[in-house]
């Protein structure tokens, strides 16, 4: 079985392998490079797909859905944390019959390299700015990590291999984390207590507001490897004014459209690339986006 018409209706980084193995799944294919930015032209795109591949940045609602009748299969090419955080209205097409169908696993090490990074080179003042007056190491120095999933879990291992005094917050308590010395601690008590603060939530989850900012007092570093922000956007910009060695680390996932708002600012580090991107990663999506289309249609 093979679809009658796939398309591709942004830039899913799937690789040319990957585009080369989708006609053999599809009677036609159509791939698109951008990022549409109006409702209609993504139903313009897509309104006669039976099989639609899409990225983490163009919305999927139900006006859309209403507009593609022949739809059976939604391929998010990025990790479908839940259907709440995700930029496919995942529980109306789930009511319609359509699987929709995300993958993980792909981009962690390279979010893991850019944390280690960013933050040897603020701490040491590699990059012309130090946190500190004096060079410091990761030894002994407190990080909390705030969510403790996969690509949390991969930063505090690596992390504990620098030496630093670990402490995380989650919905659930981690056994397998806390068996390796990582301490959980309520929220309240792991932003007073940190030094470092590194966020790894799902999209949408605005965890940091002026009292979370509050508890966490200045001479902080903040890292958010989520996708989009992680706090409320005056509660951070306020933060960041009361102290210069109050810092916010990010990428360009992390910062999502609030650039021009943060870049500003000299104590905000932002590195304009997506940290997990790579040819492995790449390669991995790519691998596993084209494993559940075969599967869907093994078993359809």
């Amino acid at each position: 079985m093979t679809f009658k018409r796939i398309v591709a209706v942004d830039e899913t980084l799937l690789n040319a392998n990957a585009l080369a193995r989708l006609h053999s799944l599809g009677e036609e294919v159509e791939i698109y490079h951008d990022f549409p930015t109006e409702e209609s032209e993504i139903i313009r795109r897509i309104s006669a797909a039976d099989c639609l591949l899409v990225s983490f940045r163009t919305p999927i609602r139900r006006n859309v859905l209403d507009a593609c009748p022949n739809l059976r299969y939604i391929g998010m090419c990025c990790t479908l944390y839940n259907p709440e955080s995700s930029n496919v209205d995942v529980i109306e097409a789930r009511r319609r019959g359509i699987t929709v169908l995300g993958i993980k696993d792909y981009g962690d090490e390279g979010v893991v390299e850019y944390v280690i990074s960013e933050l040897v080179r603020l701490l040491h003042g590699f990059g012309g700015i130090r946190w500190e007056k004096e060079s410091t190491e990761l030894t002994g120095r407190k990080v909390g990590i705030i969510g403790l999933g996969k690509t949390g879990g991969m930063i505090a291992d690596a992390l504990q291999i620098f030496g630093a005094n670990l402490c995380y917050y989650s919905r659930t308590r981690k056994p397998d984390a806390e068996a390796k010395g990582v301490t959980y601690r309520p929220l309240d008590k792991l932003l007073s207590e940190a030094e470092i603060v590194c966020t790894c939530l799902p999209r949408n989850n605005y965890l940091l507001g002026e009292n979370e900012f509050h508890l966490m007092g200045n001479g902080k570093i903040l890292v958010n490897t989520s996708v989009g922000a992680t706090f409320q956007t005056e509660a951070l910009k306020k933060w960041l004014q009361e102290c210069s060695s109050n810092y916010y680390l990010c990428d360009a996932t992390g910062m999502g459209t609030l650039a021009e708002e943060f870049t500003p600012f000299p104590n905000v580090l932002y590195t304009p690339y997506i940290s997990g991107k790579s040819i492995q990663s790449i390669e991995r999506l790519s691998q596993k986006a084209l494993s559940n289309i075969e599967s869907y249609l093994n078993t359809h």
